[in-house]
């Protein structure tokens, strides 16, 4: 049987969407994707050891151990997407790293803050979550995701059972919500609001592109 090619492609050739789907089914793809994913903390460790973070090294390695919480929110967010838009269905296999991330970058932005502002005096942190907004939205955010990383597992799924399940996993978009809020908050007393409106307008596309998904979709008869 005659071998079908899609139009404009040269003969032998494979469509770049067939391409990285081997690439991202390939056993080094998430030992890569790990290691990428831990070179910001990497460097955020060095920085602070050779005191590379600027006059105030503890406010500027919490500040960015949230930012890049809510970068890997972004990425996590962006798959289902990119998988759909592309093709790349591999994608999938890189999610649940992508979301465990999210919470570790989480966990180690409330660590720091812990650490570095709070001395670890949990009287001084529950004063401070009831007195200052932004570190109640925070924290709220923080534990939606602990119940996210908690059942993110195969045996979670199971026990749950995947419809309860995939309706546990959509807080995830809250979180994002709690994490624009949460970053609002923060810059309010500088006026800084440029980074803040990106971060919303890309979650807003986010959660509008998955209602548009859910309304397009045809209606049993």
């Amino acid at each position: 049987m005659a071998t079908i090619r899609a139009p404009g492609l040269p003969a032998g050739s494979r469509p770049a969407g067939s391409r990285v789907n081997r690439w991202l089914g390939h056993r080094t793809a998430k030992p890569t994707g790990f290691v990428l994913a831990l070179l910001p903390f990497a460097w955020l460790v060095w920085a602070a050891f050779a005191n590379q973070l600027g006059a105030n090294p503890a406010e500027a390695l919490i500040r960015s151990l949230g930012d890049w919480t809510i970068r890997f929110l972004v990425l996590v967010l962006l798959i289902t997407p990119l998988r759909t838009v592309t093709g790349w269905v591999a994608l999938a296999r890189l999610r649940r790293m992508v979301g465990l991330f999210v919470f570790f970058y989480a966990c180690m932005h409330l660590l720091a803050y812990a650490w570095f502002d709070m001395e670890f005096s949990v009287p001084a942190i529950v004063d401070d979550v009831i007195k200052r907004p932004f570190i109640l939205v925070g924290f709220l955010g923080w534990l939606l995701l602990l119940a996210l990383a908690a059942t993110s597992f195969n045996r979670a799924i199971r026990a749950l059972g995947a419809r309860r399940w995939q309706v546990l996993h959509r807080a995830v978009y809250g979180i994002a919500g709690l994490a624009v809020l949460h970053f609002f908050w923060m810059r309010s007393g500088k006026n800084d609001f440029a980074e803040v409106a990106v971060y919303a307008t890309i979650f807003a596309a986010l959660l509008g592109w998955r209602l548009w998904r859910r309304l397009a979709r045809p209606r049993p008869v």
